[in-house]
């Protein structure tokens, strides 16, 4: 609608409506691209979500779809480029068309010839009749930028596809880094001023709804002076500086952090390839299921990878569990001496870097009387964090917990993988036997997938006191668990709560406990689903 108006108006009679929608585009390019640095604010998102937390729980919970919203921020970016581009590549053409026009007396010619004198304002930026639009894409500040800013654009989305980001993680992360190329093209494209409109003073003594069929007589009737034209003055930076500033801050902050230092206390070797790393660092304070950017400069220097605490912020260090599952981690695994058979001394270890920690949904646990944790595999790391807490509380006898029921489920693959998280149950299972509070933590252990010996052992041993694979006095389960019985059951126990449902897992199983806690919010009992994004 902007470009609907009069000062448009000899614009438009050359490149018709795909001037507005050039320029539409534009305009929700400048909007998104103001966006797309936000979400990706760690340091922000925690400030805002500790600041609202207080009022809003359905706020903070938003603030943990910061990933999910930078990506659809990021899929209206291609959307809104493919548009202008096309409508550009019409406007280009049409403007070509204007200039190469043997009938000279037509108006959009007319138009075109005007600024061949010297110093003389133009209309249409294609300027001899010997060129074509592919020269003046790469001979243009705006043709040279749009085409920089489009090639960047595609390497960034390309490489951010689940199977690059999963399989080629360095892939993903050093083309990311090509957004400050992207971004600094797109501050320099409206430079050239390549849509331009009649002057405001052109205005005043030029009108062109009353002199456009005159335009043979231009300059000889006082009352028709010919127009003068100018370009539209660079607005994209006015949306952009805010959050390029702050994204600024946001990197300044996360450097000053990677500087301090951090000590590795303890280095374990677990079952089914999983590291855990025990760490110091001066000031670090921590909530349960935060998550923390870890850097191993003697492998890169520049890749941070995401990792779940486990720790609980009663003990007095912090630690990761990390699975080897790729060329990062597997060099951090040699690094810390995984593939030696003795004791690595301290000095050997490497030097690590840590920026966080950083909130999300598992944060809200212990706001809810009633939960449920849902991990699968390795997403059982937060809830590591989040049970180890419970302990601490309970031992120190602390009365503010208002959760007063946990409902814990676990479904991994492979026996192995239960090991290493095997001895906190354990000691969970026989604290809470000891203090008469075996209600209060109900778990479920579910074994996914098994092969036919390990299935001929189980069902030797399952009448053992303890569990074959646990060594916990609740069996393991075998399959997936029915979560309509299992959501019905828990309704029905706990008439008129809020059930906080907490989930670190796969996508689909994601999709199914959110399609349940829809469906089963009924008859007074709420449950509310979170999700763990990274």
């Amino acid at each position: 609608m902007a470009f609907l108006v009069d000062r448009f108006y000899y614009t438009r009679v050359i490149l018709g409506h795909a001037l507005s929608w050039a320029r539409a585009p534009a305009a929700c390019l400048n909007f998104n691209c103001m966006l797309i640095l936000l979400p990706v604010c760690r340091n922000l998102l925690s400030f805002l979500r500790g600041s609202i937390q207080c009022c809003s729980r359905t706020a903070a919970r938003q603030l943990d779809r910061n990933i999910t919203f930078h990506k659809l921020v990021a899929y209206m970016i291609a959307f809104h480029t493919a548009v202008h581009i096309i409508a550009h590549l019409f406007n280009f053409e049409r403007f070509m068309d204007a200039q190469l026009e043997a009938n000279s007396s037509s108006l959009p010619h007319v138009l075109s010839l005007i600024g061949n004198k010297d110093n003389e304002s133009f209309l249409n930026p294609i300027r001899s009749n010997e060129t074509n639009p592919t020269i003046v894409m790469f001979t243009t500040v705006a043709g040279l930028t749009g085409v920089v800013i489009t090639l960047a654009l595609i390497l960034i989305i390309t490489s951010s596809m689940e199977v690059i980001r999963r399989s080629y993680f360095e892939v993903f992360w050093f083309t990311h880094h090509l957004f400050i190329v992207f971004f600094i093209g797109l501050v320099l494209h409206g430079i050239g001023r390549i849509v331009r409109g009649q002057s405001f003073d052109s205005l005043k003594h030029h009108d062109p709804i009353k002199c456009h069929s005159q335009f043979e007589e231009w300059g000889n009737d006082p009352s028709c002076p010919e127009p003068k034209f100018a370009g539209n003055p660079p607005m994209t930076w006015k949306w952009v500086v805010g959050p390029m500033f702050l994204f600024l801050c946001e990197r300044l902050v996360r450097f000053h952090r990677s500087q301090q230092k951090v000590v590795i206390t303890k280095v374990v070797m677990h079952p089914s390839k999983t590291l855990e790393l025990q760490m110091k660092k001066k000031g670090f304070k921590m909530e349960v299921g935060q998550y923390i950017f870890m850097q191993c400069p003697s492998i890169s220097q520049l890749e941070w990878h995401p990792f779940t605490l486990t720790s609980a912020p009663e003990e007095d260090h912090f630690s990761v569990h990390i699975r080897i599952v790729g060329d990062w981690t597997q060099a951090l695994y040699s690094a810390c001496g995984g593939d030696k058979t003795g004791v690595q001394d301290a000095w050997e270890l490497p030097k690590m870097a840590v920026d966080g920690p950083f909130g999300t949904a598992s944060e809200d646990v212990f706001r809810y009387e009633v939960v449920m944790l849902v991990g699968a595999g390795i997403g059982v790391t937060p809830f590591a964090s989040i049970l180890k807490s419970v302990w601490y509380k309970h031992v120190q006898q602390n009365t503010n917990v208002f959760t007063k029921k946990i409902y814990f489920y676990w479904l991994c693959p492979e026996t192995q993988a239960f090991e290493w998280f095997a001895d906190l149950l354990q000691s969970l299972e026989r604290q809470m036997t000891e203090k008469h509070m075996r209600d209060f933590l109900s778990y479920n252990i579910y074994l996914t997938r098994w092969k036919d010996a390990e299935a001929a052992h189980l069902r030797v041993q399952y009448e053992a006191e303890n569990d074959p694979i646990t060594g916990l006095k609740q069996k393991t389960l075998y399959g997936k668990p029915n979560w309509d019985n299992e959501f019905n059951t828990i309704a029905t126990s706990h008439p008129g709560c809020k059930v906080g449902v907490f989930l670190c897992g796969p996508q689909a199983l994601g999709k199914s406990l959110e399609k349940q806690c829809h469906s089963q919010s009924q008859g007074g009992t709420e449950f509310i689903f979170n999700k763990e994004n990274f």
